[in-house]
């Protein structure tokens, strides 16, 4: 019992003891690195990475490190990289790169640098962008990198990242600082940028000066026909006001007199009303005495036939009065209008007047405007030009000094390596061109365009006292007429020495001879053939 029982905590001291080991072997990877198993793996891989999560790692056949995913900026000072143009150019710039959690770049890095420092890193990685910074910029010219920037840098993104990739870097950023020239090129291209932009910002203050004084007299014209239109509206306001007043004044004055009428015809209505009463008491009281009934109502319809015709004439006076009261409000009506429309006449030529004014005083202000903006577009361009040329005589200058200065260089250690003896170099320097001198001199020949030459010669004997014939001294007098090489270097005063030999105008004539005897030969039986028959024909 107590074996079986030692065995039991054995088992289980032993089952803890390997859990124990267990969970001390398994490796959590942290967010911002990689971990990277190594050993046997599996799969024909040198290594199995793990970014995120975590891995089990067996003793003895496996084991494990961390690569940092934190970024690595790295500072490049690249001076001298030639462009496309064969101009030199300064590019500082920063370039942050990082190890990659892509699953095959994460491979490379594991092979490549795992267990290198981030100095070590920052070095391999800072040849290869340095190489292929180099390389594109060779490939654009220095308008393309200063105009296009985004260009330049996908162009870097493409080359670098690929090359980084390799070592299982990635780029993540580009900062290009400044893009300068020893030769000042950029400069110079700024200054024209510069220039351009100011002429149009000058003329487009121009043109926004003159739209401000175009708006502006507008303004001004919209003004002074809002002011002429209330005014009229004011005064049209004022006689219509006038218009009907009067009116108002004709229509009492009518209805007064219609009035008037009125009372006047009740006021003889009732009169004639009285009369008849005092007219039918009379006539009642006659009636009385006569037949009462039949005078009575002959007294009625007397009365009223004179009461309807008093009425009829005061209706038609009534009228009369409507007629001249309705006269007086039409006149007063057609001169309220007649001022109305002779004021709209003087408003609106004072408006077409005014707008006339206005427009010819714009056009005016324009075209000094025009004046100025294209004296100034001449001055700023003239400007630009001036400088353009300046920069190049410039540019030449130097260029025309480094090369005299060279030249005073050689000159100094040719020398020197005379000797000091300024006789001898400059006798160096002669020899130097004396190809071109002869080649020269041989042209003056080669251009001459001899068909043939005749010489007469008699054959007798010689032509001078030398004991040569004619043809032959013409050949000699012919070769010492071009200037030996000896004698024209004695003409600048320079001595040859003997090595390069001489040559008399007899050994030339006699190098002739041996060459073209025959030719002589046979020009001198032509010669004697033709002196033969000048004899015959002279006989």
């Amino acid at each position: 019992m107590e074996f079986t029982s030692t065995i039991l905590a054995i088992g289980i001291g032993l089952l803890f003891l390997l859990v124990i080991i267990l969970i001390s072997r398994y490796k959590r990877c942290p967010s911002n690195k990689i971990l990277v198993v190594y050993g046997k793996v599996g799969n024909d891989k040198s290594a199995k990475c793990i970014h995120g999560g975590g891995a089990l790692v067996i003793p003895v056949i496996q084991d494990w490190q961390y690569l940092n995913l934190s970024p690595i900026p790295i500072e490049i000072d690249l001076k001298g990289a030639l462009s496309k143009q064969n101009i030199r150019i300064n590019t500082p710039s920063t370039f942050t790169v990082g190890i990659s959690i892509k699953e095959e770049i994460m491979l490379n890095a594991a092979e490549r640098l795992l267990g290198l420092s981030e100095d070590e890193v920052k070095m391999q990685a800072l040849d290869i962008i340095i190489g292929q910074l180099r390389l594109v910029i060779a490939t654009l010219s220095i308008e393309e990198i200063n105009k296009d920037r985004e260009q330049f840098l996908s162009l870097i993104n493409k080359h670098v990242a690929s090359e980084l990739n390799k070592i299982g870097l990635e780029l993540i950023n580009v900062n290009i600082k400044d893009i300068t020239d020893e030769s000042g090129y950029i400069e110079a291209i700024g200054k024209k940028a510069a220039a351009e932009a100011i002429n149009q910002a000058i003329v487009e203050v121009a043109q926004q000066e003159s739209s401000g004084a175009m708006g502006q007299a507008k303004a001004f014209r919209e003004k002074d026909v809002q002011v002429a239109v209330e005014r009229a509206q004011s005064e049209e306001g004022v006689k219509e006001a006038e218009a009907k007043k009067r009116i108002a004044i004709a229509n009492v004055e009518t209805q007064a007199a219609v009035g008037e009428a009125k009372a006047q015809s009740q006021q003889e209505i009732q009169v004639a009303e009285q009369d008849a009463l005092s007219d039918e008491g009379r006539k009642a009281a006659e009636a009385q005495k006569r037949v009462k009934i039949a005078n009575l109502e002959a007294e009625a319809i007397a009365g009223e036939n004179e009461s309807s015709a008093k009425e009829a004439i005061s209706v038609a006076e009534l009228e009369e009065r409507k007629a001249e009261a309705k006269r007086r409000s039409d006149v007063a009506r057609a001169e309220s209008l007649k001022a109305i429309l002779e004021a709209e006449k003087i408003a609106e030529l004072a408006r077409l007047e005014k707008e006339e004014i206005i427009r010819n005083e714009i056009n005016k202000r324009k075209q000094v405007i025009d004046a100025e903006a294209k004296a100034q577009e001449t001055i700023n361009l003239a400007k630009g030009e001036a400088d353009s040329t300046l920069l190049k005589f410039q540019a030449e200058a130097k260029g025309m000094e480094e090369l005299l200065n060279a030249k005073a260089a050689g000159y100094k250690e040719i020398i020197e390596a005379c000797g000091g003896d300024s006789k001898a170099a400059a006798t160096l320097l002669l020899l130097e061109q004396m190809e071109t001198l002869v080649s020269r001199q041989t042209e003056a020949l080669s251009n001459l365009k001899i068909d043939k030459i005749t010489v007469w010669d008699s054959g007798s004997g010689s032509s001078g006292g030398d004991g040569t014939n004619a043809t032959s001294g013409f050949i000699r007098n012919f070769i010492s007429a071009l200037p030996p090489v000896h004698d024209l270097a004695k003409q600048v005063g320079i001595d040859l020495p003997d090595y390069l030999g001489s040559m008399t105008a007899n050994d030339v004539l006699a190098s002739i001879q041996d060459k073209h005897g025959e030719a002589v030969e046979e020009a001198d039986e032509v010669d004697e053939v033709d002196s033969d028959s000048e004899t015959e024909e002279d006989a």
